[in-house]
């Protein structure tokens, strides 16, 4: 997934109406204000952008060190949205992250203090060293985004996206995600180890003085808001999706599932999950339909963390990206 071509730079407010050139101009901005404090990361930070465009979530999975979560922060930073970390812990309880009732002795009567989940944008922190009892308490808000507390249902704010990150080799102490919770990912983004010639580069910003707990020192500040995301929203939603790419991604996802390797394929909903994404990137890049392009580029983030390999499959070095690019290459393309 390479990043979409540059736009115009037309300015777009964060409050009013705001049209839809206005706003890509403002998501594209994004990439170089971000660009300030990560380098080398703009898959990654594209697809936050779809997914933030398609009212999903996102699972950033990377070694320790390659700014995880220095990039939510500075995608934070560069939106005028409320925004709130969760540091996951073993001993982390599921109220620490919805909130939970406190009895006020003033009034000898109990209130909702509302918990960290109440904001647009939820960093939840190396997810996969809490347990599942806490894992699962974030189900309800990133598929209802709702939490119910004592049998009544408090919505959260719009746009809400979770954006967790975990460590795929560190295994000991930490709780892997059921497939339930996983499949409420929208996309599942590497975060790779930097070339040389990036590393080279945040070592320098770092000789220079950069400090990524100060992110305001390193120039950040918004250039998109809520308006522009609901504008960006409204023209995906307008994006054309012919019959036959519906097809197209209809028949990628069963492939999956008939696949020999495979003890889990790709449920309807990750379909659907296909279709949007590929939705939103056509419109970023410019266009007003869907090409099977699109399909092909969000394949793999949308679609990685949906398979469930047969531990023979894995003992014979198969992946879930090397399964869905043997897809992508074997099933008919349309005209």
């Amino acid at each position: 997934m390479s990043a979409p071509p540059p736009v115009s730079t037309e300015s777009a407010g964060s409050a009013g109406t705001v049209s839809g050139d206005a706003a890509r101009a403002s998501l594209e901005a994004l990439r170089s204000e971000i660009a300030k404090a990560v380098v080398g990361q703009d898959p990654a930070v594209t697809g936050l952008v779809v997914a933030l465009l398609c009212r999903g979530h996102v699972l950033l999975e990377g070694v320790p060190g390659v700014a995880k979560t220095l990039l939510v922060r500075a995608l934070a930073a560069s939106l005028e949205l409320d925004t709130k970390r969760v540091q996951f812990t073993p001993d982390l309880m599921p109220s620490d992250v919805t909130g939970s009732l406190v009895y006020d002795a003033r009034t000898a009567e109990f209130s909702f203090q509302p918990g960290p989940v109440f904001t647009n944008l939820l960093l939840a922190d190396e997810i996969n060293r809490t347990p599942p009892k806490t894992q699962s308490s974030l189900l309800e808000a990133m598929e209802e985004r709702q939490v119910t507390v004592d049998g009544m249902p408090r919505p959260l704010p719009d746009p809400f996206l979770v954006a967790a990150t975990q460590n795929p080799v560190e295994y000991e102490g930490t709780y892997p995600l059921p497939e339930a919770q996983l499949d409420r990912f929208l996309l599942k983004l590497t975060v790779p180890l930097p070339t040389r010639d990036d590393e080279v580069n945040v070592l320098t910003r770092h000789a220079n003085g950069f400090d990524p707990r100060d992110l305001k020192g390193a120039g950040l500040h918004p250039v998109a808001g809520p308006a522009d995301l609901e504008a960006a929203r409204i023209a995906v939603a307008e994006t054309a999706v012919s019959p036959e790419i519906a097809g197209y991604v209809v028949d990628i996802c069963r492939a999956t599932r008939d696949s020999p390797s495979v003890s889990l394929g790709v449920s309807p909903r990750g379909a659907t999950a296909l279709l949007s994404t590929a939705r939103a990137w056509a419109w970023l890049t410019g266009r007003d339909y869907v090409t099977p392009d699109d399909v092909k580029a969000l394949a793999l983030p949308t679609l990685r963390h949906r398979l469930q390999l047969r531990p023979e499959a894995q003992m014979e070095g198969v992946t879930p990206d090397s399964l869905i690019t043997a897809v992508l290459a074997h099933v008919p393309v349309p005209r």
